[in-house]
Parts: C-alpha cells; sequence; structure tokens
C-alpha cells in the first residue's frame, strides 16, 4: 500500500468510516475521514455564531475561518482531529453538527479550502480516505475507488444505534429525516455533488457485515494491486 490512495465514497451512515478505519489496519496506512474535516468546520461555524453567514455574507464567514488550524494527530493508535489544538473528535457526529454540515459542505469556497489540504496529506505511507468527493474530485487518479452504499433503514438504524451509545436524545424519525435530507442535499449541489464515478466499485452493504466487506475490498485490492 506505500504510496497508493483508496478512494472511499458513498451515501450518508453507510459505515465508510469504519470500514476505511478497519482497511487502514489491514494494510498499515493512514485513514483519513474527509467528512470530519467538514464537521469541524461546521462545529466552529455552530459553536461562534456564525450560522447566518452561509447564506448572507460567505466572505465574512470565509474571513472568519481564515485563521482556524485543522490537523490530525496520532494519539496512542488512533489518529484524531485536532481544530485550533484540540481535540473535537466526540462532538463531530452530534445531531447538530448532522443538521448543518451539508449545508456548510455546499459551499464552494469551504469545499476549495477543504479539498486543498486533504491533497496536502503525506501519502507516503499509503492513504485510505473517506468521504463524499474523494474518488471524484479530491483524488480522481486513486489506484482504488469504492462507493458504499445501503437502504435507507438499515442507514437509520445503525446510525441510531450509534447516536443512542453515545447518550444521544434522538428518535429514529429524526435520524432518518436528518439522513435523507444529507443524501439529497449531498447529490444535487453545485460544486462536487455526490456521484458515482465512472470507474468507482459499488458496494451496497445492506447486508454485509464491516468483516464481509473488508473480505471482499481485500480481495479487490490483491487482484487490483498484487496480481
Amino acid at each position: 500500500m506505500l504510496g497508493r490512495i483508496i478512494a472511499i465514497d458513498g451515501h450518508a451512515s453507510t459505515g465508510k468510516s469504519s470500514l476505511a478505519k478497519s482497511l487502514s489496519y489491514e494494510f498499515n496506512c493512514i485513514h483519513i475521514n474527509s467528512g470530519s474535516m467538514y464537521r469541524a468546520i461546521a462545529l466552529h461555524i455552530i459553536n461562534n455564531n456564525l450560522i447566518k453567514y452561509i447564506e448572507s455574507d460567505t466572505n465574512y464567514l470565509m474571513s472568519k475561518l481564515d485563521g482556524i488550524s485543522l490537523e490530525f494527530k496520532e494519539v496512542g493508535t488512533k489518529l484524531k482531529l485536532f481544530l485550533n489544538g484540540k481535540d473535537i473528535e466526540k462532538d463531530l457526529n452530534s445531531l447538530v453538527v448532522s443538521n448543518e454540515v451539508s449545508n456548510i459542505a455546499a459551499i464552494p469556497e469551504i469545499r476549495s479550502k477543504l479539498v486543498k489540504l486533504q491533497r496536502e496529506i503525506d501519502r507516503s505511507k499509503g492513504i485510505i480516505m473517506d468521504g463524499r468527493d474523494i474518488g471524484s474530485v479530491v483524488f480522481p487518479d486513486a489506484d482504488l475507488k469504492l462507493f458504499l452504499t445501503a437502504s435507507i433503514e438499515v442507514r437509520a438504524e445503525r446510525r441510531y444505534d450509534e447516536l443512542i451509545k453515545k447518550g444521544a436524545n434522538v428518535t429514529l424519525s429524526d435520524v432518518i429525516n436528518n439522513i435523507e435530507d444529507r443524501d439529497k442535499k449531498d447529490s444535487n449541489r453545485k460544486t462536487s455533488p455526490l456521484i458515482i464515478d465512472n470507474d468507482a466499485i459499488l458496494i451496497d452493504n445492506t447486508n454485509k457485515t464491516i468483516s464481509e466487506q473488508l473480505q471482499l475490498i481485500k480481495e479487490i485490492v490483491q487482484s487490483r494491486f498484487y496480481n
């Protein structure tokens, strides 16, 4: 995997990050969850009362983002995202952030800023990056492109269980509405919409466990890189 890039795109709550993380352990390379970078920006905007400027004054909003620092650091065996020097991992998956992240990710200036950062990440060990536009925009020449999907019911149940375990006060209906809204916004935004790239391998994991997906992709990697 040295120097190689695997791009994993897909719909909301298809388990992209869990799969990418497992693959990074398997192949001893770096896992980057690009969605966490957009969530970090969303968290910063929410915490600093900048939401109202998303539509009213993009220039002012971007001026408030100029000085922020986003950095992935190794903490033990994990790669964690730090915003302005603070570990923010536990705050990134709240429903408040989820409800705003697609709106924020649709802003061309923010996408341009984060795509630049993503492309600058050291790829010498190999990178597995998951998101919405990794194969289509960030790394169009990735060595392997995967696209994950699953039924809305299964995705919502997975996400709901995850949030409940973290102590969130949400209903399954809330989660379904959030996922449907994010899918619609991600697929219809003007800049870098969520698409299945022509050379991406489509994987429907509605009825597949992480272990089954991992085995399938290991076989694909073996065939693609080592035969």
